[in-house]
């Protein structure tokens, strides 16, 4: 079996026609399209269990959606066009984070857990970058909110 590169290894081989574009300065792309690398590994080895074969397919395409929804995104002419991609490709980390949780007992603990890392830092850019774009934060953050003595409840989801 090949070996996984590692993110400096991997990086010097993407070639000049992606490195090159302005959107290579966005870390979540860079990130998801080295997810999406080693995604094409870790699908290979499912591929070999026929019970895997379904939850592979889902994670190869979710992993590979990722960077292709900021690439998208980062071409749109407005935020909100833009944070509408970076939703996407949100959801889709998401769900790539979950079908790698699923196929833990193939994969094994340590490329899951590097997996789910590596996913989850993903994640966590994208959290920033909608906001940004939307120029307003996802949600309201939890608040109490006073008149007197008396608490009023700051939503429902509190």
């Amino acid at each position: 079996m090949q070996s996984m590169p590692d993110y400096e290894e991997w990086e010097r081989t993407v070639p000049d026609a992606i490195t090159r574009d302005v959107l290579w300065r966005i870390e979540a792309y860079r990130l998801a399209l080295f997810a999406a690398e080693l995604a094409w590994q870790d699908v290979s080895r499912l591929w070999r269990d026929p019970r895997m074969r379904a939850l592979g397919d889902q994670l190869h395409r979710a992993l590979c959606s990722i960077s292709a929804n900021i690439a998208e995104g980062y071409s749109r002419s407005t935020g909100r066009d833009r944070a509408h991609f970076y939703e996407y490709a949100l959801g889709s980390a998401r769900e790539g984070r979950d079908w790698y949780y699923k196929a833990r007992h193939t994969l094994g603990e340590e490329t899951t857990t590097q997996r789910l890392a590596l996913l989850t830092q993903i994640i966590r850019l994208l959290l920033r970058m909608v906001p940004e774009q939307r120029g307003h934060s996802l949600c309201e953050p939890a608040s109490a909110y006073h008149t007197g003595d008396e608490p009023v409840p700051s939503s429902p989801d509190t």
